[in-house]
Protein backbone atom coordinates (compact mmCIF):
# COMPACT_ATOMS: atom_id res chain seq x y z
CA UNK A 1 0.00 0.00 0.00
CA UNK A 2 0.98 3.77 -1.01
CA UNK A 3 -0.13 5.44 1.72
CA UNK A 4 -3.09 5.96 4.26
CA UNK A 5 -5.35 8.74 5.52
CA UNK A 6 -4.51 10.56 8.40
CA UNK A 7 -5.79 13.49 10.97
CA UNK A 8 -2.52 16.10 12.39
CA UNK A 9 -3.13 16.14 15.99
CA UNK A 10 -0.16 18.78 16.67
CA UNK A 11 3.43 19.14 16.54
CA UNK A 12 5.86 18.48 19.54
CA UNK A 13 9.33 17.58 20.01
CA UNK A 14 11.49 14.48 20.32
CA UNK A 15 15.47 13.59 21.26
CA UNK A 16 16.99 11.34 18.82
CA UNK A 17 20.10 9.27 20.06
CA UNK A 18 22.31 11.62 19.82
CA UNK A 19 20.27 13.74 22.24
CA UNK A 20 19.88 16.29 19.36
CA UNK A 21 16.18 18.00 19.52
CA UNK A 22 13.99 17.04 16.57
CA UNK A 23 10.80 19.04 15.91
CA UNK A 24 8.07 17.14 15.31
CA UNK A 25 4.32 16.94 13.37
CA UNK A 26 2.47 14.02 15.48
CA UNK A 27 0.03 12.32 12.61
CA UNK A 28 -2.58 10.17 13.62
CA UNK A 29 -2.53 7.58 10.82
CA UNK A 30 -5.22 4.76 10.29
CA UNK A 31 -6.14 2.27 11.07
CA UNK A 32 -8.09 2.44 7.37
CA UNK A 33 -10.22 0.24 5.88
CA UNK A 34 -10.76 -0.81 2.73
CA UNK A 35 -13.93 0.06 0.64
CA UNK A 36 -13.13 -1.58 -2.92
CA UNK A 37 -10.82 -3.02 -4.94
CA UNK A 38 -9.71 -0.75 -8.41
CA UNK A 39 -8.60 -3.59 -10.89
CA UNK A 40 -7.34 -3.02 -14.21
CA UNK A 41 -9.58 -5.03 -15.77
CA UNK A 42 -12.46 -3.08 -14.83
CA UNK A 43 -11.02 0.13 -13.89
CA UNK A 44 -8.25 0.69 -15.97
CA UNK A 45 -5.67 1.10 -13.02
CA UNK A 46 -4.75 -1.05 -9.35
CA UNK A 47 -5.69 1.06 -6.59
CA UNK A 48 -7.76 0.64 -3.30
CA UNK A 49 -9.98 2.89 -2.04
CA UNK A 50 -9.32 3.43 1.49
CA UNK A 51 -12.10 4.73 4.42
CA UNK A 52 -10.98 6.68 7.72
CA UNK A 53 -12.89 7.29 10.74
CA UNK A 54 -16.15 6.05 11.71
CA UNK A 55 -19.38 8.13 10.11
CA UNK A 56 -23.12 8.09 11.31
CA UNK A 57 -25.03 6.26 8.86
CA UNK A 58 -27.07 9.34 8.23
CA UNK A 59 -24.72 11.83 7.79
CA UNK A 60 -23.63 9.76 4.75
CA UNK A 61 -25.74 9.88 1.17
CA UNK A 62 -27.82 7.32 -0.46
CA UNK A 63 -25.12 6.23 -3.26
CA UNK A 64 -22.27 5.82 -0.87
CA UNK A 65 -24.57 3.70 1.45
CA UNK A 66 -25.20 1.90 -0.70
CA UNK A 67 -20.86 1.48 -1.63
CA UNK A 68 -20.51 0.70 2.07
CA UNK A 69 -23.03 -1.77 2.37
CA UNK A 70 -21.85 -3.76 -0.70
CA UNK A 71 -18.06 -3.76 0.54
CA UNK A 72 -19.52 -4.95 4.26
CA UNK A 73 -18.25 -1.71 6.11
CA UNK A 74 -19.35 0.51 8.33
CA UNK A 75 -19.92 4.12 7.15
CA UNK A 76 -16.37 6.51 6.70
CA UNK A 77 -15.97 10.30 7.42
CA UNK A 78 -13.33 10.09 4.43
CA UNK A 79 -12.57 8.06 1.50
CA UNK A 80 -9.05 8.02 -0.73
CA UNK A 81 -7.41 6.10 -2.93
CA UNK A 82 -3.86 4.56 -3.16
CA UNK A 83 -2.18 2.86 -5.45
CA UNK A 84 -0.73 -0.71 -4.48
CA UNK A 85 2.43 -2.38 -4.19
CA UNK A 86 3.59 -4.82 -7.18
CA UNK A 87 2.13 -7.75 -6.37
CA UNK A 88 0.03 -6.91 -3.03
CA UNK A 89 -3.73 -7.99 -2.76
CA UNK A 90 -6.40 -6.72 -0.75
CA UNK A 91 -10.01 -6.54 -0.24
CA UNK A 92 -12.97 -4.80 0.88
CA UNK A 93 -13.31 -5.28 4.48
CA UNK A 94 -9.53 -5.83 5.02
CA UNK A 95 -7.91 -3.49 7.45
CA UNK A 96 -4.76 -1.04 6.93
CA UNK A 97 -2.56 0.39 9.44
CA UNK A 98 0.16 2.72 10.17
CA UNK A 99 2.76 -0.45 10.11
CA UNK A 100 3.02 0.01 6.07
CA UNK A 101 5.41 2.59 7.14
CA UNK A 102 7.79 0.72 8.76
CA UNK A 103 10.67 0.28 6.63
CA UNK A 104 9.93 3.97 4.89
CA UNK A 105 12.49 6.99 6.04
CA UNK A 106 10.58 9.18 3.86
CA UNK A 107 6.32 10.40 2.84
CA UNK A 108 5.19 13.05 1.43
CA UNK A 109 2.07 14.62 3.26
CA UNK A 110 -0.70 16.46 1.27
CA UNK A 111 -3.39 18.37 3.37
CA UNK A 112 -5.49 21.62 3.09
CA UNK A 113 -3.78 24.61 4.18
CA UNK A 114 -4.80 27.06 6.82
CA UNK A 115 -6.85 29.81 5.02
CA UNK A 116 -6.20 33.33 5.55
CA UNK A 117 -8.91 35.18 3.53
CA UNK A 118 -8.75 38.50 1.43
CA UNK A 119 -4.85 39.40 1.64
CA UNK A 120 -3.23 42.29 -0.47
CA UNK A 121 0.11 41.60 -2.14
CA UNK A 122 1.97 42.38 0.54
CA UNK A 123 1.52 39.37 2.83
CA UNK A 124 -0.02 36.65 -0.23
CA UNK A 125 3.05 37.55 -2.90
CA UNK A 126 5.54 39.42 -0.43
CA UNK A 127 6.03 42.54 -1.98
CA UNK A 128 7.71 45.42 -1.55
CA UNK A 129 5.42 47.84 -1.35
CA UNK A 130 5.95 51.57 -1.90
CA UNK A 131 7.94 54.01 0.27
CA UNK A 132 6.49 54.69 3.46
CA UNK A 133 7.64 58.24 4.57
CA UNK A 134 8.37 61.55 2.79
CA UNK A 135 5.03 61.48 1.26
CA UNK A 136 4.50 58.51 -0.52
CA UNK A 137 1.01 56.95 -1.25
CA UNK A 138 1.92 53.66 -2.68
CA UNK A 139 2.37 52.03 0.70
CA UNK A 140 1.20 48.40 0.43
CA UNK A 141 -0.41 49.03 -3.16
CA UNK A 142 0.33 46.90 -6.27
CA UNK A 143 1.47 49.41 -8.18
CA UNK A 144 1.71 49.12 -11.79
CA UNK A 145 -0.72 46.41 -13.63
CA UNK A 146 -1.29 48.00 -16.89
CA UNK A 147 0.22 47.30 -20.61
CA UNK A 148 -0.40 50.96 -21.82
CA UNK A 149 -2.13 50.99 -25.43
CA UNK A 150 -1.20 47.36 -26.61
CA UNK A 151 -1.93 44.80 -25.93
CA UNK A 152 -4.34 47.16 -23.26
CA UNK A 153 -5.24 44.22 -20.30
CA UNK A 154 -3.90 42.94 -17.37
CA UNK A 155 -2.58 38.85 -18.41
CA UNK A 156 -3.77 36.44 -16.88
CA UNK A 157 -1.75 35.15 -13.52
CA UNK A 158 -0.74 38.32 -12.91
CA UNK A 159 0.02 38.59 -8.88
CA UNK A 160 -2.97 40.28 -7.33
CA UNK A 161 -4.98 40.50 -3.70
CA UNK A 162 -7.00 37.83 -3.45
CA UNK A 163 -8.25 34.51 -1.54
CA UNK A 164 -4.92 33.55 0.54
CA UNK A 165 -4.50 29.91 1.48
CA UNK A 166 -7.16 27.17 2.28
CA UNK A 167 -5.62 24.68 -0.98
CA UNK A 168 -4.25 21.68 -1.23
CA UNK A 169 -0.37 21.89 -0.37
CA UNK A 170 2.25 19.00 -1.37
CA UNK A 171 4.90 18.86 1.50
CA UNK A 172 7.60 16.20 0.26
CA UNK A 173 10.19 14.52 1.78
CA UNK A 174 9.48 14.56 5.51
CA UNK A 175 11.38 12.13 7.49
CA UNK A 176 9.57 9.75 9.19
CA UNK A 177 10.98 10.26 12.95
CA UNK A 178 8.74 7.31 14.80
CA UNK A 179 6.51 4.60 13.78
CA UNK A 180 4.25 3.79 16.73
CA UNK A 181 2.51 1.22 15.60
CA UNK A 182 0.50 0.18 18.86
CA UNK A 183 -1.18 3.93 19.20
CA UNK A 184 -1.31 4.29 15.27
CA UNK A 185 0.90 7.48 15.33
CA UNK A 186 3.56 8.77 12.58
CA UNK A 187 6.16 11.11 14.10
CA UNK A 188 7.88 13.39 10.97
CA UNK A 189 10.02 15.67 11.05
CA UNK A 190 8.98 19.36 10.10
CA UNK A 191 5.69 20.64 10.06
CA UNK A 192 2.85 19.57 7.98
CA UNK A 193 0.30 21.30 5.55
CA UNK A 194 -3.57 22.33 7.64
CA UNK A 195 -4.75 22.86 10.88
CA UNK A 196 -4.62 20.48 13.92
CA UNK A 197 -7.66 17.79 13.62
CA UNK A 198 -7.35 18.67 9.68
CA UNK A 199 -7.64 15.12 7.21
CA UNK A 200 -4.00 14.56 5.59
CA UNK A 201 -2.72 12.04 2.97
CA UNK A 202 0.21 10.16 3.89
CA UNK A 203 2.44 8.55 1.26
CA UNK A 204 5.42 6.97 0.59
CA UNK A 205 8.01 9.53 -0.85
CA UNK A 206 8.20 9.44 -4.91
CA UNK A 207 11.19 11.70 -5.53
CA UNK A 208 13.45 11.00 -2.55
CA UNK A 209 12.55 7.17 -3.53
CA UNK A 210 13.68 7.62 -7.65
CA UNK A 211 16.80 9.81 -6.36
CA UNK A 212 18.31 7.14 -4.11
CA UNK A 213 17.80 4.11 -6.28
Amino acid sequence: MNGLIGRKVGMTQVFDGEGRRVPVTVIEAGPCVVVSRKTQARDGYEAAQLGFEAQKEQRVTQPLRGVFKRAGVAPRRALREFTLDEGEEVKPGDTVTVAIFEGAAYVDVIGISKGQGFQGVMKRHRMRGGPMTHGGHSKRRIGAVGCRSYPGRIHKGHRMPGHMGHRRVTQQNLRVVQVRGEDNVLLVRGAVPGPAGGLLMVRKALKRKAAEA
